[in-house]
């Protein structure tokens, strides 16, 4: 027995030591395509890339323009937005994520999802778009002057009364939204909601979208976002600096925590009977380390299977439909667009991240891109 743990110890031993090495030359491997940006590109354009994580590596670089492929169009970009999912990847945090996107430097060096502008060119192939029409929607490199989209992708058409600033804004948020309202948490006319962290962008955009599907919302902010929050349609508004949502007496069908500050056993004793909490992004700036919350998602799928009520994490997943209902709440006025800040171009998009990063914006933050 002895003699078998001893070699069971052993084995250990070895593992540990070939998943370091493995690491370590992984590490020393680890590069990226940003030698490109040192040559005078044949057809220039203006786009963020980053060659090292951090804010303070994003630079305003002459990048090439790319061409449509026959599935594609080519879009100006006119306006863009600022997601926590951008930093995440900018500051490469938390650094379990660096196993996917680079070690020890990013391997895709542009950054960016949101977007709004004006198709210039559509692929032999393209139907749905023609040169002119005015889109918005999400693709990876959206920090740019120019980018190229499938047109069966994240992508659909701008409505007159959106602007081309609201338009930039949707993408991520309103669809994250707009699945966790209708997909996760399955809300039905008369149920009740609360939303953690409603006066930020997903929040502003799930107080709205909860009230489309009849629920009666809850949310919660601070103080100088109550007024806010209660103009977006909420049925109740708690401050969080008065008052903890977890220790009052009211129950809710559904919880959707953009802010992750209360444990899954607090969230739970305010949950009804069959109630489904739903636990939305990464969390904040200052709780990030090496898995940041992603045991909190571990926890509630265990949670889950022993307790009636239902407890997990969800990440929006791209959908050109979802995308043009969104256009379509906003055309009729059910839903718009939160902006806080409006950038005036994109070498101040270093200043717009740092702000998303302090996690107090108010609604979306936009840079524009002339």
């Amino acid at each position: 027995m002895k003699k078998l743990l001893k070699w069971m110890i052993r084995i250990v031993l070895i593992l540990l030591v070939v998943a370091f090495l493995f690491l370590f030359v992984a590490y020393w491997r680890s590069t990226n395509d940003c030698a490109r940006y040192s040559a005078a590109p044949a057809n220039p354009m203006k786009a963020i890339a980053y060659c090292d994580y951090g804010v303070a590596n994003l630079k305003l670089v002459d990048a090439e323009k790319p061409t449509p492929n026959d599935d594609q169009i080519l879009i100006r970009v006119h306006a863009v937005s600022v997601n926590p999912y951008d930093w995440h990847f900018v500051e490469g945090t938390p650094y379990i994520i660096r196993l996917g996107i680079g070690l020890r430097k990013p391997k895709d060096t542009r950054v960016g999802v949101d977007f709004a502008g004006t198709v210039e060119a559509a692929g032999k192939n393209v139907t749905q778009f023609k040169p002119g029409d005015e889109v918005f929607g999400g693709r990876g490199g959206a920090f740019a002057q120019y980018i190229c989209a499938r047109a069966t992708g994240s992508v659909t058409l701008k409505p007159a009364n959106v602007t081309l600033e609201q338009g930039a804004s949707v993408d991520i948020a309103g669809m994250t939204a707009l699945q966790a309202v209708r997909d996760r948490g399955s809300v039905q006319p008369g149920q009740t909601v609360l939303i953690n962290g409603a006066s930020g962008g997903v929040g502003t955009f799930a107080v709205q979208i909860a009230k489309t599907y009849g629920a009666d919302v809850t949310g919660v902010c601070s103080t100088r976002n109550v007024e806010l929050v209660q103009s977006l349609g909420a049925d109740h508004v708690i401050d969080y600096t008065k008052e903890d949502y977890t220790k009052a007496s009211e129950r809710y069908d559904v919880i959707l925590d953009n802010v992750g500050n209360h444990s899954l056993s607090e969230n739970r004793g305010v949950l009804t009977p069959k109630g489904k909490y739903v636990l939305i992004g990464g969390g904040g700036a200052n709780n990030q380390g090496l898995l940041g919350i992603m045991t909190r998602p571990l926890k509630a799928m265990i949670m889950s299977k022993f307790i009636d009520q239902q407890m997990g994490m969800m990440m929006a997943e791209p959908s050109q439909k979802d995308l043009a209902i969104l256009g379509d709440l906003m055309q009729s006025g059910k839903v718009k667009a939160i902006i806080d800040r409006t950038y005036k171009s994109l070498d101040e998009l270093p200043d717009a991240i740092r702000y998303v990063e302090e996690g107090h914006a108010r609604g979306k933050v936009i840079v524009m891109v002339p």
